[in-house]
């Protein structure tokens, strides 16, 4: 089955259109979702509407309401929540162009792949793309969708271009309030090295298929044991964290040295098991003994 498209509509740079559409770039993961179950009849658990004081209602007499104040509310038609929603426009206007990095990592909400609607639309497409990879910059412009208006970016990626929406400013927390406790004393030099070269020895390129929800799994053979066990209750064996030591303060210094000692030690031994590393001396010693010629007679 095709994907469906986010969005379609066109970008429009100055007098030049584009049409493309989006497509959604994520999907939700493999996390487990669970239902409310009445035990004695193994049943679903469903949900009434319910007034305090009233009991259950019908559907036709629930309006959506603004609480204005405690336990005042204004109430709104659905006819007059849809009569403010914004016309839903096909045009993404591009209407700055920001530095790549410009943009925060906490304003990043959700990403989508944009691409060409057609083969025409081709060539300005990838004159668009060509031209923020070589600029280094993002172009942003607002969407309009299902009546609402979101904030959005557009960059390069590989062939292709990538939406990403964003952040309103009312919608970020602003650090100072969480970090102005902290104090600004610069780090201890040694220790920043060893730190530094412990992250040094830990570098490596990033592959997300390397990682994965270690919870998910566990649930995943719980289940799977259930099943085998035919619904009778499965203790799962979880092992306890290791008891803490008596001393209540860690020396970091120490703790950092064992660690690039230790990853050091390993690499050592890694290099002098294998034949490539290891020396002549090495080599004449590990060969066995050679035999002694007999001699005639």
């Amino acid at each position: 089955m095709a994907a469906r498209a986010y969005w379609q509509g066109q970008i429009r740079l100055a007098l030049v259109s584009i049409p493309v559409e989006i497509y959604p770039a994520v999907k939700s993961g493999a996390a487990i979702s669970f239902r409310q179950i009445h035990e004695p009849s193994g049943k679903p658990i469903q949900y009434e509407k319910v007034v305090q004081g009233v009991g259950p209602v019908d559907r036709d007499e629930i309006l959506k309401g603004y609480e204005v104040s405690k336990g005042n509310y204004v109430l709104l038609e659905e006819d007059e929540i849809e009569a403010v929603k914004l016309e839903s426009k096909r045009t993404l206007e591009l209407v700055q162009f920001v530095e790549a990095d410009a943009i925060d990592v906490l304003y990043y909400e959700k990403p989508y792949y944009v691409v060409p609607a057609d083969e025409l639309a081709e060539e300005a497409y990838v004159v668009l793309r060509e031209a923020l990879r070589q600029a280094r910059k993002v172009g942003i412009g607002q969407l309009s969708v299902r009546g609402r208006e979101q904030l959005v970016s557009l960059k390069p990626c590989g062939n292709g271009l990538i939406l990403e929406v964003l952040r309103y400013a009312d919608e970020v927390n602003a650090a100072t309030s969480y970090f102005r406790s902290i104090g600004k004393s610069k780090a201890d030099p040694e220790l920043l090295d060893l730190a530094s070269s412990l992250i040094e020895r830990k570098s490596a390129p990033f592959d997300a298929s390397e990682f994965h929800d270690r919870y998910v799994d566990a649930l995943h053979r719980l289940i799977d044991k259930k099943v085998k066990a035919k619904g009778k209750r499965v203790i799962e064996e979880v092992d306890e964290p290791g008891a803490k030591s008596g001393a209540s303060v860690i020396d970091l210094m120490a703790a950092l040295k064992a660690s690039v000692e230790g990853k050091a030690s390993a690499q050592s031994k890694t290099r002098a098991a294998s034949p490539r590393y290891r020396t002549k001396k090495t080599r004449a010693a590990a060969a066995p003994p050679a035999r002694r010629k007999r001699s005639a007679g």
